[in-house]
């Protein structure tokens, strides 16, 4: 009897991670607060949001934040709150996508691994605009239907078929000796 009599190759079309990337950026903005700034006291990016879209061979991160920096201005005799809102496109390359994919089916989704932060801060030369080091880092996915193939035994389970099992969860895990699954492998 052959293999072919015994076994058969399926092939099943299922949802999985078709492409994944990941990208670190620094980006600088240009910030003009009401006031010439004598010195900066802070700086901070708060309310991000941000979606993902199919862009090519990667995904475009669109978002927006809101910069607030606190200064002193009039030499250091008073201070305020400048807050500006930038709108931003990070295009997130691929780094592995599975080229059989079914482009009709796909989904994108992106994670702020490192949410947009303030690294640095900075009274610009001529003194009339803050200069903004902000950092950020996304990491994405791209799911969508792929085939795989799955080889299926054509004569049941041998030694299991007429066996029952019970698949209930009781079962205490901390019994169990991981040292057992390393020689198996």
């Amino acid at each position: 009897m052959s293999l072919s009599d015994k076994h058969q190759c399926r092939e099943i079309i299922t949802k999985a991670i078709c492409g994944k990337g990941r990208k670190f950026s620094t980006v600088t903005h240009t910030v003009t607060p009401p006031h010439n700034p004598t010195s900066i006291l802070g700086a901070w990016i708060i309310n991000h949001q941000y979606e993902a879209v199919a862009a090519g061979d990667g995904i475009e991160v669109i978002g927006t934040y809101d910069i607030n920096i606190w200064y002193s201005y009039d030499k250091n005799s008073q201070t305020d709150v400048a807050k500006e809102t930038v709108s931003y496109v990070e295009l997130v390359p691929l780094s592995y996508l599975d080229p059989k994919h079914r482009a009709s089916t796909v989904e994108v989704s992106a994670e702020a691994t490192q949410e947009p932060s303030c690294v640095e801060a900075s009274v610009s030369f001529g003194g009339g605009n803050v200069i903004i080091r902000v950092e950020r880092e996304y990491s994405v996915e791209l799911v969508a239907e792929t085939k795989v193939r799955v080889l299926v035994c054509g004569r049941g389970h041998g030694d299991f078929e007429d066996k029952e099992f019970d698949f209930s969860d009781d079962v205490d895990y901390d019994d169990l000796d991981p040292d057992i699954l390393d020689d198996e492998l």
